[in-house]
């Protein structure tokens, strides 16, 4: 069941239906699959459409074209890196490079096997955005590879300038996590172990919930919960420490808890499935399949124990089937009310919507 939905309702969607002849992947469709048009194409988008061609439908065909836009496109020749975004004309939109995109880049080369281009976005990000005083990198750069001044804009993905975020960091991580198997060079596996410690020591809290934001020295700056991420943090520990060929209690402990927080805080008791924040109860389609993937994986470890995690994972797949999956026109709603009411005419793909976290789910849990 889960391989059929993996089929019919994230691959037969995207593809071949988002190759466009003429370069990269269409990001933009509506409700019904239908083409609405694109202003850019972001490096976000086609790094994950070029990993889940790679790494899920593994079709050679269709990432080759995805890394030939990633490498003749969206990769920056003159100073290197990735552009964030680049327009029709092929000009990038936007005066900003960010860690953010590039570790997507270098995640989706690594995973492809490309592993040059994989080289090139790590060699960028050390001479660029690491942080060497305070750890970590510094996310929001000008085209040239200059931190761009906190002045109190956002960007990019949303956050302060001048700020280090949850978001960016953990992408880096799996961004290394992919790497390193790749090229096991002693530097990777040094940005591999402090990625990891970064996130599992500072990022999360030790009760169980990760701080989304923080100074360049890594105080903390207040921040709603993040269900979504706290669970896909907890898969990306483990995967983490078995890149690395290590066993650590500690990182499997961590990722238990910010399991059981996110059940005891954002589990939707009456309907089922996980808010998005306490903010926001609606129920979106990433933060679905991250609690799919992160439920199954707490139940592989510690399902000897107790039949707590199979029994939500039950769950949360049930509201998936229900609610999340559109039966009429295929693929996972962006977006549902929190008892799963669809919205009307909500688009199906864009620049933030793809079908990497629903890919990377089905795939795992299929393998039970």
């Amino acid at each position: 069941m889960f391989s059929s939905c993996l089929q019919r309702d994230v691959l037969d969607c995207w593809f071949p239906r988002a190759l466009d002849p003429t370069g990269g992947f269409r990001q933009n469709f509506d409700t019904a699959w239908q083409p609405t048009g694109d202003r850019d194409r972001g490096i976000v988008y086609q790094s994950r459409l070029t990993w889940t061609a790679a790494q899920v439908a593994k079709n050679d065909a269709w990432t080759k074209h995805g890394l030939a836009f990633l490498t003749e496109r969206l990769w920056d020749r003159e100073r290197g890196g990735f552009h964030w975004a680049i327009g029709p004309d092929g000009q990038t939109t936007g005066p900003e490079k960010h860690v953010y995109g590039v570790a997507f880049g270098l995640y989706a080369a690594a995973s492809a096997g490309a592993r040059e281009l994989a080289q090139q976005a790590f060699l960028w990000l050390e001479e660029f955005a690491h942080d060497s005083v305070h750890g970590g990198w510094i996310e929001s750069l000008s085209l040239a590879g200059v931190p761009l001044p906190a002045d109190g804009s956002r960007d990019a993905i949303g956050t302060v300038r001048g700020l280090k975020s949850m978001n960016t960091h953990i992408h880096v991580l799996e961004a290394l996590t992919a790497l390193y198997p790749l090229w096991p060079d002693p530097l990777v596996r040094t940005r591999l172990e402090e990625a990891h410690a970064l996130v599992r020591d500072t990022v999360c809290h030790p009760d169980g919930y990760q701080r989304l934001f923080f100074t360049r020295d890594w105080t903390p700056v207040a921040a709603p919960f993040s269900f979504g991420h706290d669970v896909e943090t907890g898969f990306l520990l483990i995967e983490a420490v078995e890149a690395l060929g290590l066993h650590d209690d500690k990182t499997l402990m961590i990722a238990r808890a910010l399991v059981d927080h996110a059940l005891a805080k954002g589990w939707d008791t009456e309907f089922g499935g996980l808010y998005d924040s306490p903010e926001h109860p609606q129920k979106v389609w990433w933060v679905q399949a991250e609690a799919l993937n992160a439920f199954h994986r707490m139940d592989q470890h510690f399902g000897a124990e107790t039949t707590r995690y199979a029994a939500v994972f039950t769950a949360q797949w049930d509201f998936i089937q229900r609610f999340q999956l559109d039966p009429e026109h295929g693929g996972w709603r962006a977006e549902v009310q929190r008892d799963g009411t669809p919205y009307p005419n909500a688009r199906k793909s864009d620049s933030w919507t793809d079908p990497y976290h629903q890919a990377r789910a089905l795939l795992h849990v299929s393998m039970v």
